[in-house]
């Protein structure tokens, strides 16, 4: 018999309480452990019930969402999933410790079949992933190390002249990690597919931007790509870029694209629009996430003459995209994360 996830289900409203624990109980993956009105509730039942998954909801009487995920984390650590529907409380849920969230607005109302398997494979992954250390915790951990504050001086004598990360679960997190690292000087634009649904991407980019030295900003249309900033591409949208005559990537956002993909943005899109015409140009940088995006990308990265870092399976949240893209042979590199960004210094700066 297959094993099934005991799930603890966190809300203030009893209707939602009894509509989230319903659609766990028709997974045959998982059983609802208990149910928990409020934060102080929710802490006493993890201690007593240890679900092997948290479903959070933000807003709460007595503990928020917040407040409780950040007790539980570090005194009862578990894999939360937040039910949520404002970006900026998602986004210091994951510096907190959360692995994922789902838009809850979405999934109580638009009874989607798509949306509910989506839900499904969230809370299967939450179930088997590495409990992320919060940021909060690591904070001087992000600063720049000494060897890389020389680089910029440096002549850059790399043949690199864009770099692209991509990642999904748990990639805030881990890109934060990379992104505040990066001095001011860098001499490569930088461009982020992280998945997430629409209007996420841009609070994204504005939290990170007022964490790092870098300008971070959601990528716009016909955009041309500067060294030294780091670009969101924009949820809901395709990112594609072209090089121009004078060898600058320009940004293209398109609603469709010519290969079939569950994601937007899509790292496969974004890769295979560039691959060629970047070549040895191009260092690409898969981060943790379920699935197996990017995997296209790089096989094309990998045939034009491009580098690809991929992190490793000790520091990813959820080993599923860099381990599909390592398995395939196309990985130069696989790093556990606190070491990715040295190596990209080491690549750009060598």
């Amino acid at each position: 018999m297959e094993k099934r996830y005991g799930v603890l289900v966190v809300d203030d409203s009893a209707f939602m309480r009894k509509t989230i624990s319903s659609m766990i109980e028709d997974s045959p993956d998982f059983f609802v452990i208990g149910r928990a009105r409020n934060g102080v509730d929710a802490i006493d039942k993890v201690k007593r019930f240890k679900p092997a998954i948290v479903t959070l909801d933000i807003e709460m009487p007595e503990l928020n969402g917040l407040e409780t995920l950040e007790i539980l984390m570090n005194e009862y650590p578990v894999p939360v999933v937040m039910l949520s529907n404002g970006a900026d409380s998602t986004l210091e849920a994951f510096e907190l410790g959360a692995v994922d969230f789902v838009i809850k607005e979405q999934l109580i109302q638009q009874n989607d079949g798509l949306l509910l398997e989506d839900f499904y494979r969230r809370l299967t992954a939450a179930a088997t992933a590495k409990l992320p250390t919060p940021l909060k915790k690591t904070a001087e951990e992000a600063s720049p190390v000494e060897i890389i504050k020389e680089a910029p001086h440096q002549k850059n004598n790399s043949n690199k002249d864009i770099l692209i990360i991509g990642s999904s679960t748990g990639g805030p997190a881990a890109l934060q990690t990379i992104l505040t690292r990066f001095p001011a000087e860098l001499s490569v634009p930088v461009l982020v597919i992280q998945h997430m649904p629409p209007g996420f991407t841009k609070p994204l980019a504005d939290r990170f931007d007022g964490l790092c030295s870098l300008r971070v900003k959601e990528a716009e249309h016909n955009e041309i790509l500067q060294p030294g900033t780091i670009y969101i591409a924009p949820a809901g949208l395709q990112t594609t870029l072209k090089k121009n005559v004078e060898g600058e990537y320009i940004v293209r956002l398109k609603i469709t694209s010519n290969i079939e993909t569950l994601y937007k943005p899509s790292i496969d899109v974004t890769l295979l629009s560039i691959a060629a015409e970047a070549g040895v140009g191009l260092l690409t940088v898969i981060l943790t996430g379920m699935g197996d995006d990017g995997l296209r990308g790089c096989t094309s990265v990998k045939k034009s003459g491009g580098m690809i870092l991929a992190e490793s399976e000790e520091t990813c949240i959820v080993y599923g995209m860099p381990k599909v893209v390592f398995e395939a042979g196309l990985v130069d590199k696989q790093l556990p994360l606190p070491l990715i960004f040295n190596q990209i210094m080491t690549i750009v700066y060598n």
